[in-house]
């Protein structure tokens, strides 16, 4: 039985996105160097890349994105896109499937420490992917705060290569992990980004937000237990050191279940809005669609009728950027002055874990605000 959406009192008032450099999958096939099994002593090439995920270019910065000050940097733009201080933050979430430092949720503290935030602000750290930002947003309407800093950032370029630039070999030819044979796939899919969002309560907004794990049922199936990513070492199953570690610390992606939940989760976010506001998709100037890739973003567009420009994607340019992929769509859209002050988003998004959760939200940037308008 599907779960209601509830209420969700706040508005988007910042918001910024950073990526990296922008290269085309052959400059970066020419970087990763995966051996091709079919002509042993040969690299795939960035064509045939291109064909398997259908990601043409990535935004990749492994210079860029080497500390935490780049996602720092980007949570100081979105503060001052909302005309905020770092004194004003009553929640700090951060969002990220590979933090920079692994324990007691230390990026978290080093961020909020980077930004000045209020010794007394809670520090609030998701091991969360794809679906992080509906998980954050779920998570802010429970507390109740008053105004929310949501940060988010994946950075595969530190997680599969090393200092030179060469993919780690547990990446390149793994038989240790159970999806060793494509390991390579998710640095080629997943790219670099930050992106943060403040989020204001207003008891006059009537947006709304849900959340699903679907472990128990997913629509009319069983629930789902597979977590569609495996990383599975480092933990105490197996340790840091222990052998086969470095091998099982590695992203696999089980491809046929993320297609099927993606599908199913997409249309069950839809069906849960469209339950809670009948005929939302002409209410909301913009639905920001998980990136996962192209094919299944292409395919959740046309079951929905969706056009091109209601739903915009970024996936066959930039590949999959995880939880910052729709903050990514919000900022595109700012630069080039596709939203006005007061539109209504939809954000809707599923991931490992698995979860999946959508909210819809006006946007209230300050600079968006047509002239002549009341202040925000």
């Amino acid at each position: 039985m599907l779960t209601a959406p509830r209420p969700f009192p706040y508005a988007l008032t910042g918001a910024h996105t950073t990526l990296g450099p922008v290269i085309t999958m052959d400059a970066w096939a020419k970087l990763a160097q995966v051996p091709d099994r079919r002509k042993p002593g040969s690299a795939l090439d960035g064509p045939f890349i291109t064909r398997l995920l259908g990601v043409e270019g990535k935004s990749w910065g492994p210079e860029q994105f080497a500390t935490p000050e780049t996602v720092a940097e980007t949570a100081r733009a979105a503060l001052s896109s909302a005309h905020l201080d770092a004194r004003d933050i009553t929640t700090v979430v951060v969002v990220t499937c590979n933090p920079y430092q692994t324990l007691l949720d230390q990026d978290a503290f080093t961020l909020m420490r980077m930004l000045g935030i209020a010794e007394h602000v809670l520090p609030l750290q998701l091991g969360a992917g794809c679906a992080g930002l509906a998980r954050a947003a779920a998570l802010v309407a429970q507390l109740a705060t008053e105004r929310a800093l949501v940060i988010a950032y994946s950075v595969p370029s530190q997680m599969s290569f090393d200092e030179d630039g060469v993919m780690l070999p547990a990446y390149q030819d793994n038989a240790v992990h159970p999806y060793g044979k494509n390991l390579w796939a998710a640095p080629a899919l997943f790219s670099d980004a930050a992106a943060a969002m403040v989020l204001e309560r207003d008891e006059d907004i009537d947006g709304v937000v849900l959340y699903s794990r679907d472990s128990q049922t997913f629509g009319d199936e069983p629930g789902v237990d597979d977590p569609l990513i495996h990383y599975l070492g480092g933990g105490t199953e197996h340790p840091t050191g222990a052998p086969g570690s470095a091998e099982m610390a590695c992203f696999g992606m089980n491809a046929p279940e993320i297609a099927h939940y993606y599908s199913g989760g997409m249309m069950l976010n839809h069906q849960m809005l469209e339950a809670a506001r009948p005929g939302y998709l002409k209410e909301v100037h913009r639905v920001y669609t998980h990136q996962a890739n192209p094919l299944l973003v292409e395919e959740f567009i046309q079951r929905t009728g969706l056009t091109a420009e209601q739903a915009p994607s970024n996936v066959r340019q930039l590949g999959n950027t995880v939880s910052p992929s729709t903050l990514a769509l919000l900022h595109a859209d700012q630069e080039d002055g596709n939203l006005t002050y007061g539109d209504r988003a939809c954000f809707s998004v599923v991931g490992s874990g698995p979860e999946r959760g959508a909210f819809i939200t006006p946007i209230r940037i300050p600079t968006l605000q047509p002239l002549g308008s009341p202040p925000a």
